[in-house]
């Protein structure tokens, strides 16, 4: 007799979906809040519509889900609005993550876990440092007041920041966490190589499907060509022992940064520079009609995906575990609420010193602040650490608390604030 196993779960998945924003809709709240509960509530209560135990197969779930969770991020972005805000974005997706996680790292000396190693606190805090692009933009979309300069910041900050706190996981956090100690210089050099190894492969790879996309002009084979490079980059950058989600990133930001090139360059006077003459210019890659048909379908994919880790994370989440570590989670909970308002505030204070980074007032750094939610990344990272870490129970309830307050708390803030206290005049931070 056949399983229908695999057709039961993608119906239950894609039925919480749909029913998901049907209600969201009609309630005017954010699609992500009823999609966490209906994922718990049919995970829990209704074993017929998951017939599959999505434990044992939760790192191929991974493996699958995260080349389309970031490649539709990736895609949103466009180039001028990346070369406008480049210092801004540079911050916050390296600087303030870096800051972040030095600052809670710190808190080793305060004793805040007594019973975590230095490095365990940079791994920690590395995992719950990573922001969720779907879960914000979940939040953020129904919203239309907030300025596209905010959004891009946002949308920036989300994708590096989740390649900068993935470095320093593997490459920092998670080794001196195991083996007890680490080399400085190595760990330095390792990370800059890493960088630079994940970013040349990047931009490779994608000037590679940029040549690719020029040798036909149809929308489907255009979108399907970024799920190949998108797969294609994370399986070559973590063939090469260096950050899959980076090249990744950078191979997908890349093709779409010289296609933007090609549709810019057709609405003004072709030139016959050099840079034109090697990406041949001349051949259009794609149109803004196609395009377009490309962001929808990469975001929905991309949602779908993000659907299944947090289904996924039903299967993770127990309540028991979480309680009993409820001072660990409120404790992680408030230290990168606390953290990364403070990083936000130092980004804003920079941004009213200095005419290189664009000017934050008031409501921005809010929204800035409240639009960190943690999600799916975490969830990958808590899930990476060996079985045999003594705390990797801790490490899990803490991990998962911290993403669904994050979610829960900031997207209610950030609802009621737009919903209810949305105020017409902005006023400085400084």
């Amino acid at each position: 007799m056949h399983s229908f196993a695999p057709e039961i779960l993608l119906i239950t998945i894609l039925s919480i979906v749909v029913i998901s924003d049907a209600i969201a809709n009609k309630l005017k709240i954010p699609s992500v809040f009823i999609l966490l509960i209906g994922s718990y509530l049919v995970y829990t209560y209704f074993k017929a519509a998951v017939p599959i135990d999505l434990s044992k197969h939760f790192s191929t779930i991974i493996l699958f889900s995260i080349p389309l969770i970031f490649m539709g991020d990736a895609l949103h972005l466009r180039f001028s609005d990346i070369k406008r805000h480049s210092w801004a974005i540079f911050y916050l997706a390296v600087v303030a993550v870096a800051f972040s996680i030095l600052a809670g790292t710190m808190l080793y000396y305060f004793h805040i876990f007594s019973y975590l190693s230095l490095g365990a606190y940079v791994a920690l805090f590395a995992i719950n440092m990573a922001t969720d692009a779907v879960s914000v933009q979940s939040v953020l979309s129904q919203f239309k007041t907030i300025s596209h300069e905010t959004k891009v910041l946002i949308e920036g900050e989300s994708l590096g920041n989740d390649a900068t706190a993935v470095i320093a996981f593997f490459f920092i956090g998670l080794p001196w966490m195991i083996q007890g100690n680490i080399d400085p210089i190595s760990v330095s050099f390792v990370s800059l190589k890493v960088f630079f190894v994940s970013f040349l492969a990047g931009m490779i790879i994608g000037y590679f499907f940029y040549m690719i996309m020029k040798l036909y002009s149809n929308k489907r084979g255009e979108f399907f060509s970024f799920i190949i490079e998108a797969y294609l980059a994370y399986l070559i950058g973590e063939e090469l022992h260096v950050s899959g989600i980076l090249t990744l990133i950078v191979a997908i930001v890349a093709t779409k940064a010289w296609i933007d090139f090609d549709l810019e360059e057709n609405q003004a006077k072709k030139t016959k520079s050099f840079l034109r003459r090697i990406r041949l210019g001349n051949i259009a890659s794609t149109s803004k009609e196609r395009l377009e048909y490309i962001y929808e379908m990469a975001k929905e994919f991309g949602y779908i995906a993000s659907v299944v880790i947090f289904f996924a994370l039903a299967e993770m989440v127990d309540f028991e575990k979480i309680w009993e570590y409820r001072y660990e989670v409120l404790a992680m909970f408030l230290a990168t609420t606390i953290i990364r308002a403070l990083a936000m505030a130092k980004f804003a204070f920079i941004g009213n010193t200095t005419n290189k980074i664009k000017k934050i007032n008031l409501e921005e750094w809010f929204i800035l602040t409240f639009s960190g939610m943690k999600g799916a990344l975490s969830i990958i990272l808590v899930h990476l650490i060996p079985d045999n870490f003594e705390y990797k129970e801790m490490f899990e309830a803490v991990t998962i608390g911290v993403v669904v307050l994050s979610i829960f708390v900031y997207g209610i803030i950030l609802w009621s604030y737009f919903s209810f206290f949305k105020k017409e005049q902005k006023s400085s931070l400084f």
